[in-house]
């Protein structure tokens, strides 16, 4: 029995079904993929922790930006009361008479079937 199971050990070892060469090639290729995988995997994470880091800088501009802002209509608001009329006269506004741009109109003239009232704009 011994020498039989020997017999099929050296026998299954000379037939491979599969040549070691390929074994090889799939197992470098799955490692090769792997590696690949791996890179852009840190690659996108790294994207991903430098966009963390630049949003909550831009955060802190926009907090900064926004009370530059709110002090600035703070600003507005107070000068906005002061302005009256003599104000705009000592800084060099005058007083101007308002035309209005006016045109014919445009529809048919006839006496029995439209009539036409003028415009009072």
């Amino acid at each position: 029995m011994k020498i039989m199971s020997l017999k099929l050990k050296m026998h299954m070892k000379s037939v491979s079904i599969i040549n070691n060469n390929i074994e090889r090639l799939i197992l470098n290729i799955i490692f090769g993929s792997l590696g690949i995988l791996a890179l852009f995997y840190i690659l996108i994470l790294g994207n991903m922790v430098s966009d963390i880091v630049q949003r909550r800088s831009l955060e802190t501009d926009a907090r900064a930006l926004s009370g530059e802002v709110r002090n600035l209509e703070l600003t507005y608001l107070s000068m906005s009361s002061n302005v009256d009329l003599p104000l705009s006269y000592s800084l060099g506004f005058r007083e101007t008479r308002a035309t209005f741009a006016t045109r014919k109109t445009l529809g048919l003239k006839s006496s029995n079937s439209i009539k036409i009232l003028p415009n009072d704009i």
